[in-house]
């Protein structure tokens, strides 16, 4: 057959699903093709009729789309080399080239300076490496990856991942998404969504997941209890536009919570490392102490003459803060840090060391190792679940999911030969898939290569023996305890 028609593409090539965010009860399916057609109208009907699709759509989701790209200028530019490439094989690391440079933290110059190789996420710069720290590699050697598996690496990123381990390191993390929730009724707000607890005193930080009707991750973020009636949610910066559409989905019609957007008012370091706490107490007079500042927790700080908000915790699993300004104290916090930190060997840290050092960690990435497919006690998100604080949502659909067991588990592996992945893989026992890697980098701390993904729960005890196939090649793994490094968290909690 031949069709003599439209082409629909979108600006990532994905479908447009969902509820209009402005027209409650109006459903959109839009730049779908035929061959997706089926699928498509029973995803559609399951989410109307039952509150969640039983397929995880975040690639789909019409809130997916950062402001600039729904520009008619981005649209035309990414949906046109969306329908030159639809049949090429894409690297997973491939990088449109236009439009760029639409984002940047304002940092931006200094990290350049230093040179950064970036890739672009959301719209933002987001460094990935940094030519400065070749020297690293005179100290930590990294091994070598070779063909597809190189296409978009550096050996850089491991250097700066051990320095990280070993050192202090300054992260950008400006493209977190920002949330201010605020109002009288903000805590029952949260409290109904979120499957952590909230009612927590000012200056606690609670790692949670939000879930939809049928317990799935809808997203996992931290949230802040600022003040009594304020909260902070931090979420990333890909997912943001998602979380904030749900989150206002949600809203109690009678005004008394209000959700602001703060993510262009604020810019953020991750400043971590066994140093971190040093080069902090050089430019920081509050009492920085794990007694005084212990692990999740949140204070306002000054550094040196800039106001700061300090969240005391850490996605790379060393001791360390999140530090959130204003963006125009940004360079000025940026240069007070650095300048402070040449005496304990400071480097800047790409998204690639990032990658790696919360693999490590077994820190579960939403929309890879986590999503809507999946519930907290399968993912090993458990513990952020408290059945006892009351009713929210989801909480009806993970009582019944704890009383049947799981029946599959979010599992750590590990190379037991030499090779490397990328992510997607599919993993096997004596010839029979039993699922695919959801995420996976070299674990330059441990030498090894480490992957994580779901397997049957007969599979997944400590030892099981499995293989997974890249490129055409068997890879011997085998399932490991997690995390890998630094499995009772001493290191943050120092």
């Amino acid at each position: 057959y031949a069709i003599n028609g439209i082409f629909s593409f979108t600006a990532d090539g994905h479908s447009i699903l969902g509820e209009s965010p402005d027209v409650r009860g109006f459903w959109v399916a839009e730049a779908v093709w035929i061959t997706h057609a089926g699928g498509v109208g029973k995803a559609i009907a399951e989410w109307m009729v039952e509150g969640a699709p039983s397929l995880d759509l975040r690639e789909m989701d019409l809130n997916r789309f950062q402001p600039h790209a729904t520009t008619r200028s981005y649209v035309r530019t990414r949906s046109a080399q969306q329908f030159r490439e639809v049949y090429d094989i894409i690297h997973p690391l491939q990088q449109l080239e236009e439009p760029r440079n639409l984002r940047r933290s304002p940092f931006h110059q200094r990290l350049l300076d230093l040179g950064a190789v970036c890739f672009e996420g959301a719209g933002w710069e987001r460094p990935q490496w940094f030519a400065a720290n070749e020297r690293l590699l005179e100290t930590y050697p990294v091994p070598p990856r070779t063909g597809w598996a190189a296409r978009g690496w550096s050996p850089i990123a491991g250097a700066e991942h051990q320095a990280a381990r070993e050192r202090v390191a300054m992260f950008d993390l400006t493209p977190f998404t920002t949330l201010e929730v605020a109002g009288p009724g903000a805590l029952a707000y949260l409290e109904g969504l979120a499957s952590n607890r909230m009612d927590t005193p000012p200056g606690k930080v609670t790692y949670t997941a939000l879930l939809n009707k049928a317990g799935g991750i809808q997203s996992d973020l931290t949230i802040t209890r600022l003040a009594e009636h304020r909260f902070l949610v931090v979420t990333g910066g890909g997912g943001g536009p998602r979380d904030l559409a749900w989150l206002r989905l949600h809203l109690p019609p009678d005004g008394s919570v209000q959700i602001h957007d703060t993510t262009s008012g604020t810019c953020c370091i991750g400043l971590w490392g066994p140093r971190a706490r040093d080069l902090l107490r050089a430019v920081c007079d509050d009492d920085l102490s794990d007694q005084a500042f212990p692990y999740f927790s949140a204070r306002r700080i000054a550094i040196g003459p800039i106001p700061a908000l300090a969240a005391r915790l850490s996605y790379i699993g060393e001791l360390g803060w999140e530090i959130y300004a204003p963006p125009e104290y940004g360079l000025g916090l940026w240069d007070t840090l650095w300048e402070a930190g040449a005496a304990h060997g400071v480097i800047a840290g790409g998204m690639a060391a990032f990658e790696s050092l919360r693999l490590e960690k077994g820190y579960r990435l939403w929309g890879a190792d986590i999503h809507t497919d999946y519930n907290p006690y399968e993912a090993g998100i458990g513990f952020a679940v408290k059945l006892d604080k009351g009713d929210f949502l989801g909480r009806e659909a993970l009582v019944k999911a704890k009383a049947e067991g799981v029946k599959q588990k979010l599992c750590c592996l590990t190379l037991t030969g030499p090779g490397a992945l990328l992510g997607k893989e599919p993993i096997f026992s004596n010839g029979t898939r039993l699922g695919y890697v959801t995420s996976a980098n070299y674990g330059y701390s441990i030498g090894k290569f480490i992957a994580y993904g779901y397997l049957p729960i007969e599979f997944a005890r400590t030892g099981t023996a499995v293989e997974i196939e890249f490129l055409g090649t068997r890879l011997p793994a085998v399932v490991s305890d997690e995390p890998v490094f630094d499995a009772k968290s001493l290191r943050m909690k120092a």
